[in-house]
């Protein structure tokens, strides 16, 4: 056996509905509709023996955790390490927005995020640094299993990026990382092995339609 880590952002808030720039300075509950996805998870995934459930702090990320915890009576380990990338001074706004009143910032951010922070914000190094801390607790204390990691969606591919050997000035335009969805990284003797991406078969249709990232 191995370990594999099952990577599964937070289920929708008011902010990913409307496409808004939402980081860790920004703590909103889930929608409804977000709450539903975090439950549907935790139903078609209630029966994967899991080792440990790991978290963001945040309040998204913890109510996306909640149902299937309950469920199994597992403990959430909160790491600040997993919270969602800082916007700075973009936090809550649009990309209109942005473009228009941090055009350059915004500008040299597309272009390479690793290096080049949201204004006032933090660059993707920096959070790779600290989800890569949080992935090696998690190697050192288990061998084998499954533990469930449950973060952002910047988060998510940053620390994506970092484990497969893909450039983190990428992650905006190489990965996909939906609301609900879950990502399954297994831990081989060759390194870490990508099983699954942005995978939201667990949601029904209707969620899975909705609008927004």
């Amino acid at each position: 056996m191995s370990l594999k880590l099952y990577f599964l952002r937070h289920g929708q808030t008011p902010f990913s509905r409307d496409n808004a720039f939402c980081g860790a300075g920004l703590d909103p509950e889930l929608t409804p509709d977000g709450v539903t996805m975090a439950t549907a998870f935790a139903a078609a995934y209630q029966s994967t023996p899991w080792s440990a459930v790991y978290a963001s702090p945040l309040r998204r990320t913890v109510a996306t955790a909640q149902p299937l915890c309950s469920a199994l009576g597992l403990a959430i380990e909160l790491r600040d390490g997993l919270k969602e990338i800082h916007y700075g001074r973009w936090e809550g706004q649009s990309v209109e927005a942005i473009s228009r009143d941090f055009h350059d910032d915004y500008i040299r951010w597309s272009a390479d995020p690793a290096w080049n922070a949201p204004t006032a914000g933090e660059p993707a190094v920096a959070i790779a640094r600290r989800a890569l801390q949080v992935s090696e607790e998690i190697k050192q204390r288990f061998n084998t299993g499954n533990v469930l990691v449950v973060s952002h969606k910047a988060t998510i591919r940053i620390l994506l990026c970092s484990l497969l050997g893909i450039d983190v000035g990428r992650f905006r335009y190489r990965l996909a990382c939906p609301v609900g969805s879950v990502s399954i990284v297994e831990f081989t003797s060759e390194g870490p092995l990508l099983h699954l991406l942005a995978d939201r078969a667990h949601l029904p249709e209707k969620l899975r339609a909705l609008p927004g990232t």
